[in-house]
Formats: C-alpha cells, sequence, structure tokens
C-alpha cells in the first residue's frame, strides 16, 4: 500500500526524519510509539503531503513530492490538534459529504455513539466548540468515510473516558481499513493492532509484527509479581487461565503469541502494582520421529 524509502525532513538545521525507511501493507494496523519529537506528527504529515521532504513515498507503487488526488481521497486523517475551521458544523459535515464521500447517516450515528448531538451544534463555528467536541467531530467525519488507510494522530487525546471506549470499539468495527495510530495510550490501542512500530529521533527504532514473529499455536509464559494484593488485577488474570499462590501476590499461567499485545494491555492499566514481570517463550515439542 506504503513504500517509505529514506524520507528525510529537516527544519532549519534540524532532522526530524532522518532517511526512514518502511513499508505498511493492505490490512496492517499499526501503533506508531515514541516521544515527543520523536517525528511522528512529521511522517504524517509528509505521508499526507503537507511537508515537502526528501526521499520517496510511494501509494500502491506511485511515488512523488506531491501527492496524487485519488490516493489522498482513500485516506482519513484526525490530527492531534483540530484545525481553527471557521465554518460553522453544519457546512463541515456538508462539505465531508460532498467532497469526501462520507455517510451522513453513519456519521449522525456515530457522533450519537461518540456523545455529540449534531443538530444541537451544526450551526456552531467549529473553532468555537470545546477540545472534545472538536476532536468528537472529527473522528465522526474521518469514520464516517470509506477509507481504505486511516490515519489518527493522538486521537484520543481530548476525548472523556466514554468517549475514548466508545472510539476504540468503533475502530476495532472498521476492518476493512488499514490504521496508522499515534499513541502515548498503548495499553489502549493494543487490542487494535497487528504490528507496533517505535520511533526516535527521526529513524525507525522497533518495527515488531504480529504476523512475522508470532505463530498461530505458539505460547509464553508469563510470570508477574505485584505489591500488594488487589482483586480487580487478580481477576483480570484469572480471566486469562492464570493461577495465584497463597500470597496473592504471585501469578503465573500462559499468554497466546498472537494475544501478547492486548495482554500487556491488560498490564499496563496495572502498572504501578507490579514489581517483577517475566514474559518467555514456551518452545515447541519436537515432532516425533517416524520409524
Amino acid at each position: 500500500m506504503i513504500t517509505i524509502d529514506r524520507l528525510s525532513k529537516r527544519f532549519d538545521r534540524r532532522a526530524v526524519l532522518d532517511e526512514l525507511t518502511l513499508s505498511i501493507d493492505a490490512g496492517d494496523r499499526i501503533a506508531l510509539i515514541g516521544s515527543n519529537g520523536a517525528g511522528k506528527t512529521t511522517l504524517f504529515r509528509c505521508l499526507l503531503g503537507h511537508y515537502g521532504h526528501e526521499g520517496r513515498v510511494g501509494f500502491d507503487g506511485s511515488a512523488g513530492q506531491r501527492r496524487d488526488a485519488g490516493a489522498l481521497a482513500r485516506v482519513a486523517f484526525v490530527p492531534q490538534l483540530p484545525p481553527p475551521l471557521r465554518m460553522p458544523v453544519g457546512e463541515l459535515l456538508t462539505f465531508a459529504e460532498k467532497g469526501a464521500g462520507a455517510d451522513p447517516a453513519l456519521m449522525r450515528d456515530i457522533a450519537g455513539k461518540m456523545g455529540i448531538d449534531l443538530d444541537e451544534v451544526k450551526k456552531r463555528p467549529f473553532y468555537r466548540l470545546s477540545g472534545g467536541q472538536k476532536q468528537k467531530i472529527l473522528v465522526t467525519v474521518a469514520l464516517g468515510r470509506n477509507a481504505d488507510l486511516m490515519i489518527f494522530d493522538e486521537p484520543s487525546a481530548n476525548l472523556d473516558p466514554a468517549a475514548r471506549a466508545v472510539f476504540i470499539d468503533l475502530l476495532a468495527a472498521r476492518t476493512d481499513a488499514s490504521m496508522l495510530i499515534a499513541s502515548h495510550r498503548l495499553e489502549e490501542v493494543a487490542p487494535l493492532v497487528n504490528r507496533v512500530i517505535e520511533m526516535d529521533r527521526g529513524r525507525v527504532v522497533l518495527d515488531d509484527s504480529v504476523a512475522d514473529r508470532l505463530r498461530a499455536g505458539d505460547f509464553r509464559r508469563a510470570e508477574i509479581e505485584i505489591s500488594a494484593p488487589h482483586e480487580p488485577f487478580a481477576r483480570a488474570l484469572e480471566g486469562w487461565g492464570f493461577v495465584t499462590d497463597a500470597s496473592g501476590l504471585r501469578f503465573s499461567g500462559p499468554v497466546p503469541a498472537a494475544e501478547t499485545f492486548r495482554f500487556l494491555g491488560v498490564l499496563a492499566r496495572h502498572g504501578s502494582l507490579i514489581e517483577r514481570l517475566s514474559l518467555e517463550e514456551v518452545p515447541q515439542a519436537a515432532p516425533e520421529k517416524v520409524n
């Protein structure tokens, strides 16, 4: 779907992207992680043609500095910072429908699930909405489109907990689209993705693909020790088939290899409790010899 070859971008003399090379296949659902300033947002802007750059970015084999309008029409984008649009919300939704092919009925359904009444806000200028309302509208527009690729830059940053949960469920239901999700909340997006890419100083320093590295039927054995008994944590691990010792502090059990990211997301919600964690691959039994 997308090939990126030695992509570089500088602001003044500082390299924000440094000869980054990456390929994104159809069906990839990628969590893009990294510290502030790692280059995630700049990568998105280069992919979308917002920034000039060195190196090549190709959509389905074509490459160039300018993005083909047909290729961009298949991409939905939710930025980290909502743009200061002065148009009324209703006008924005109409533009999304007529200019980007968004489904008005689907947008209304999504907005309702996100907790925003489109009739109530349709006459209000977009820039006058609260941060959370802006984000809900942008998510509504993005998910209301029949896009092949969805790019989200910290999409849940301004959402309340209830809306974040709904948003994750909506993403999980979009099995037809590839996704690039930049997020500092890896525990939230872990169940959605099949690949985790970490960036640092404009380069890819980790590319962890479930499909490449983890085979169905493989397991890992987890050993966990916590600082104090905690019933919700114990119940969560019980659901994974873990057993605990008499103290209620040590847990052990198998983790299906293909569920590793989701399991780590569960642990992340209780990170302050964990004193020790080990996760080791369980060797598969060698096949029996036939005489």
